[in-house]
């Protein structure tokens, strides 16, 4: 079974982006994410879709 959420290091990695750039995004609300106490975390599915707009913006 799939996990559903992910950890900065996993999305940076599936992005192939520093761990710091996905932080960055996070601080500046510019990609999805949910706090839950210290951590940060990310629906794959949300991740997945929100590369798919900013994609489509490129078109």
């Amino acid at each position: 079974m799939e996990k559903i959420t992910l950890n900065v290091k996993e999305v940076a990695q599936m992005l192939d982006l520093s761990e710091d750039f996905i932080y960055k995004l996070t601080r500046e609300k510019k990609i999805p994410h949910v706090r839950i106490g210290s951590r940060i975390l990310f629906k794959r599915h949300s991740i997945e879709e929100w590369l798919s707009q900013a994609e489509e913006q490129c078109i």
